[in-house]
């Protein structure tokens, strides 16, 4: 059973907008002062790739040279909740999108490193 759960994808125009949302799928689920919650994607014959990430301490956020501009993260700490603002949406950002826990925010973007994730929610940018 996958640790967190995704919400939020779908189909939209290029252009257009979504929020991806991120929560514990269960109330056991612990996110720690050092860790890092991130985004990761995977799009049809491609490797997955690191998408954006926040710490949990600080709210540092960390972002793709790909998105950087056109999308946002966010966190709200009380709720063990992450979420991703997607603004601009291009075809090439098609893929699923993964939420994930890293507990050593210094390797975000290295997605062997994170011990929890989600099923995955499918976003699909086209007319």
């Amino acid at each position: 059973q996958a640790q967190l759960v995704e919400y939020g994808g779908g189909l939209v125009e290029p252009g257009g907008s979504l929020r991806l949302a991120c929560a514990p799928s269960t109330p056991s689920f612990t996110i720690y002062a050092n860790d890092i919650m991130a985004w990761f994607r995977q799009a049809p014959r491609k490797e997955r790739e690191f998408v954006a990430g926040v710490t949990w301490r600080n709210n540092k956020k960390y972002y793709a040279d790909s998105v950087k501009g056109r999308f946002t993260i966010g966190r709200v700490a009380a709720e063990n909740a992450v979420w991703l603002q997607m603004n601009a949406l291009e075809p090439d950002d098609t893929a699923v999108y993964f939420c994930a826990r890293n507990p050593d925010a210094y390797t975000y973007r290295d997605g062997s490193k994170y011990n929890a994730w989600g099923q995955g929610t499918r976003v699909t940018v086209s007319s």
